[in-house]
């Protein structure tokens, strides 16, 4: 009888945000469908660099989310076995750094350390920087598979997981989606939660309350290497890199343009001498996997997280900073659509913003 009366949520989309959803959600009493168009992990989230990165170098609207990232992860693995994050740290510089030592750094999570702990760090390093920011806290992990970890969660917690399953439209009553009609029927639902990464903006077409999110496209390189060649993850003007677990060197690159010199196979082939430019013993690189990833990004860049308005049942997360944040987000959209409680960290990434006249 009490699972009959738990509320039904329908979370579309199965890559890391939500799959968290889904988890949260299952493990707060919910009845919960997970609907994806294609597989697991099968968006953005498979070809993620996923570092969890807790800082940020502008003003930053959302930095009460990324400070509770870490701590929500930590909070994931001791729930999860099969979710694991590489807790190296993070080493950061610029081309200024090669010169001087910065006198600060403003960000809470980092510090400056010199020449001789960054080589202590990265050894292999060629021209190690005078200085450079180092957050001890911060890591990565393989967003794929913690999105199978997560997804395995919801469904030891009860969860349905429909795959290959396509969104059609869905079903109202009044001013209230009340279902989501599938090419497998209508799935009734108490609340939808839209998590469908880039393909979020068109299902709010379909609710005609369309959101500006657009495809921001990047690069994600794999390479096959040699181990250890790599021991935190470095951000620098010449590369982004780190080493996964399995050994495999990973890059992320600035998507440019699609000129034939741009294209992913080119790019991994010119990051390749760049990180061998920069790292003794990085002689062997040859590239696994190089393609675009098509991030959410909202017109603003802030995060879209809560109901939509003037519609009721439906709660949107789309965002770029979808790996690190998935955990927090996660847990706290699972409190608002379960407990009715809002989170004032997320504030600032409310819908309404965007129907405001």
């Amino acid at each position: 009888m009490e699972n009959d009366l738990a509320k039904r949520v329908v979370v579309i989309g199965a890559g890391i945000v939500g799959a968290s959803l889904a988890y949260h959600l299952a493990v707060k009493g919910a009845k919960v469908t997970v609907v994806e168009a294609e597989g697991i992990a099968s968006g953005v989230t498979g070809t993620s660099f996923a570092w969890i990165n807790a800082s940020h170098h502008e003003s930053d609207p959302i930095a009460p989310l990324r400070g509770a990232a870490i701590e929500a992860y930590r909070r994931l693995e001791t729930q999860l076995p099969g979710l694991k994050v590489r807790w190296t740290g993070a080493l950061s510089y610029s081309a200024s750094s090669r010169k001087s030592l910065p006198g600060s750094d403003k960000q809470a999570s980092k510090k400056v350390v010199s020449r001789s702990r960054i080589i202590d760090l990265e050894p292999k390093l060629k021209n190690p920087p005078q200085s450079a920011s180092y957050a001890a806290d911060e890591g990565a992990l393989d967003a794929a598979e913690a999105t199978y970890a997560l997804i395995a969660g919801a469904q030891a917690n009860g969860a349905r997981v429909l795959t290959q399953t396509r969104v059609l439209g869905f079903e109202n009553l009044g001013a209230t989606v009340t279902g989501v009609n599938t090419a497998i029927g209508i799935i009734e639902a108490d609340i939808v939660v839209l998590a469908a990464g880039t393909g979020t903006a068109k299902l709010t077409e379909m609710l005609e309350a369309p959101l500006p999110i657009e495809a921001s496209p990047a690069i994600f390189i794999r390479y096959k290497s040699p181990l250890n060649l790599v021991q935190t993850l470095i951000s620098s003007p010449e590369m982004e890199v780190r080493q996964g677990s399995d050994g495999a060197l990973l890059a992320a690159e600035d998507y440019l343009d699609d000129a034939l010199e741009n294209q992913p196979a080119a790019m991994a082939l010119r990051t390749a001498k760049a990180i061998q430019n920069e790292l003794h013993g990085g002689a062997y690189l040859d590239p696994e996997l190089a393609c675009v990833g098509f991030r959410p990004m909202p017109a603003d860049g802030i995060p879209v997280i809560g109901y939509l308005p003037k519609i009721g049942g439906v709660y949107v997360c789309a965002m770029h900073p979808g790996v690190t944040l998935a955990a927090i987000v996660g847990r706290l959209a699972s409190e608002e659509i379960m407990d009715g409680e809002p989170s004032s960290a997320l504030d600032p990434c409310r819908p309404k913003r965007f129907f405001q006249t």
